[in-house]
């Protein structure tokens, strides 16, 4: 199998993580998007979305979407979970996944994507208003998310999960996306200090 990758982008970074956690090694091609090597005619016959990560399997198979992807090497290799454990658990995790990657990290992406000005030949129409809205609604997610976290270390209960690989690519995308992390949200920082020092956050 090869996973396309597509370097520093957040939904690569999410696999990239999450194969890091499980401690997998995969043999990676990685497109510039700078270039806009993913808009070829090539990788459009791999994946008609023209959106990375894509994994392609030995028979062929283009699995594309990050989560999709990881649930793939999820059911590879269990160990350790980073789905959760049982019925209970793995419902905990996929609301709080769903919740990260709609509420904080599609916000935070749409900020950067409306906003950003290397963006506006990739993002037709850019609506700056729209990103000004989003990058908003973000931060208020965050002051949120600050008080459920705190009472549990991570974002689905104890455990590192998912949930946590795709808060933490939300978070650091704040900086390109020129938005400011709140003040006095303890909770949130002391959270993003642990997952930022796990060595899988350098892949």
């Amino acid at each position: 199998m090869k996973l396309i990758d597509g370097g520093r982008a957040p939904n690569p970074r999410r696999v990239r993580i999450f194969l890091a956690e499980k401690g997998t090694a995969v043999l990676t091609e990685t497109l510039d998007m700078a270039a806009r090597e993913h808009l070829s005619e090539a990788f459009r016959a791999i994946n008609p979305m023209q959106r990375l990560p894509v994994l392609v399997l030995d028979d062929g198979t283009a699995l594309a979407e990050s989560v999709a992807i990881c649930r793939y090497f999820e059911e590879l290799q269990p160990q350790p979970p980073l789905f959760g454990v049982g019925p209970r658990e793995r419902a905990l995790v996929e609301m709080w996944n769903r919740r990260m990657e709609f509420e904080l990290y599609l916000r935070i992406s749409a900020a950067f994507r409306h906003r950003h000005p290397a963006m506006a030949e990739m993002e037709v129409p850019q609506v700056p208003a729209w990103g000004e809205v989003c990058g908003a609604k973000a931060l208020e997610v965050l002051a949120w998310l600050d008080g459920e976290l705190a009472d549990r270390p991570y974002i689905a209960g104890d455990g590192f999960t998912i949930a946590d690989i795709t808060a933490l690519v939300a978070v650091d995308f704040m900086k390109p996306a020129r938005l400011r992390m709140p003040e006095h949200l303890g909770n949130v920082e002391r959270w993003h200090a642990a997952v930022s020092s796990r060595p899988s956050a350098s892949a």
